[in-house]
């Protein structure tokens, strides 16, 4: 079951996610820093996350996710797969079908995806955190071809007037 504070925050494209004020903001960590605190089999994740921050690739987020999937499911991407469909599936619960489609910024779900990786190290076990990982990098992901404009990363890096984009390596 996905954790549900009560409390939503309202993106302007309509899409609605749990409030993440209170939770800690991951996505503000010196990630350098932070990935050398942990041992080499979480160091890539951070890194992975840090890349996709500095330069806006998502070979990036790929490469956490391959990392999480590792660390998290053994690797075995089928077991992941269908463990990430059941978190799609009690999304739609919570917010509705398809609601992340309608594009949330990708800030929230860097931040997620790193708040919920290091919950599953110290396995918290309030949800399912290994599916909250991949679920958020994969959203992630995705939104960068769905919905560019929202790749904050991107914006700080791009000129004023050129529409911001997530770039493929």
């Amino acid at each position: 079951m996905i954790e549900d504070s009560g409390s939503r925050t309202e993106f302007s494209t309509g899409a609605v996610r749990d409030i993440q004020e209170g939770k800690g903001r991951m996505d503000l960590l010196p990630l350098k820093v932070i990935a050398n605190l942990f041992s080499d089999v979480h160091r890539d994740f951070f890194l992975g996350i840090d890349e996709f921050m500095q330069t806006g690739y998502k070979e990036g987020l790929y490469r956490a996710l391959q990392c999480a999937i590792e660390n998290v499911f053994g690797g075995d991407f089928s077991t992941a797969t269908i463990e990430v469909s059941i978190h799609f599936e009690e999304g739609t619960k919570k917010y509705g079908e398809r609601n992340w489609e309608k594009g949330i910024p990708l800030q929230a779900f860097v931040n997620s995806a790193l708040r919920h990786y290091v919950k599953w190290i110290r396995m918290d076990n309030n949800e399912r955190h290994d599916r909250a990982v991949l679920w958020n990098l994969i959203c992630a992901i995705a939104t960068c071809s769905m919905h560019p404009e929202l790749n904050e990363y991107s914006k700080e890096r791009t000129n004023v007037n050129s529409e911001p984009e997530c770039r493929d390596n």
